[in-house]
């Protein structure tokens, strides 16, 4: 069977599109100048160790430092395109997967995260791979990485206008986004200001289409 997008269902569940959850837009400025606190829980050197090690106890603000936090990184680079990603399109587009196939799958994606560590469809494809290794360790792990990244991008805003947009790092996360409120990309993207507006197939909750804030995006070209 071929996967695009697996597991997004062991992450969290929207039976129907809420506008009303508790939501805060990251102030980049703030966080830019907590992660340099040595002595802090909010370093970054201290974010990403625990966000490598998948620590479940990550509070909410520890996990909004880790992601907004990258933009200040030397790695991110939120326009790079791995050399991997075609390797691993043409494992994935197979009808069955064999046991090297899934071993290729997991190289591959690794290879992916260790250029980009957020990036949400490697860990859905490796999700994909242990749950068929029957690994539950190892996908519990990969599991709670996945809900981190969800929880901060659920955390910024409900997307259903420019003030209350989503906040995301990777314009890749606005199409990963959709899935998980259970949305399906209507094909129409268009760049309003610094937001990326795109629309949403017909759905229950009659949402037409949702805002995603990509200033860092925006400034990782101007710099």
């Amino acid at each position: 069977m071929k996967i695009i997008v697996m597991l997004f269902c062991l992450l969290v569940s929207f039976s129907l599109f809420s506008q009303d959850w508790d939501f805060e837009a990251p102030d980049y400025d703030k966080i830019e100048k907590n992660i340099q606190q040595k002595k802090s829980n909010l370093f970054y050197e201290t974010l990403m160790k625990k966000y490598l090690q998948a620590d479940a106890t990550m509070t909410l603000q520890e996990k909004r430092h880790l992601y907004y936090g990258y933009t200040f990184q030397d790695e991110y680079s939120p326009y790079a395109r791995s050399a991997y990603n075609d390797s691993l399109k043409v494992v994935l587009e197979k009808e069955n997967h064999n046991p090297k196939d899934l071993d290729k799958i997991l190289k591959f994606s690794d290879s992916i995260l260790s250029a980009n560590p957020f990036s949400i469809r490697a860990l859905n494809y490796q999700s994909y791979v242990l749950e068929k290794m029957d690994r539950k360790k190892a996908l519990n792990k990969k599991v709670t990485q996945l809900r981190i990244i969800i929880d901060v991008l659920i955390s910024s805003g409900n997307g259903t206008s420019k003030e209350d947009a989503f906040y995301v790092i990777y314009t890749m996360h606005e199409y990963d986004l959709l899935a998980v409120l259970g949305f399906e990309f209507g094909g129409s993207q268009k760049l309003i200001e610094h937001y990326d507006y795109l629309t949403v197939l017909e759905n229950n909750a009659g949402v037409k289409g949702l805002y995603f804030d990509v200033s860092p995006c925006l400034n990782s070209m101007l710099n």
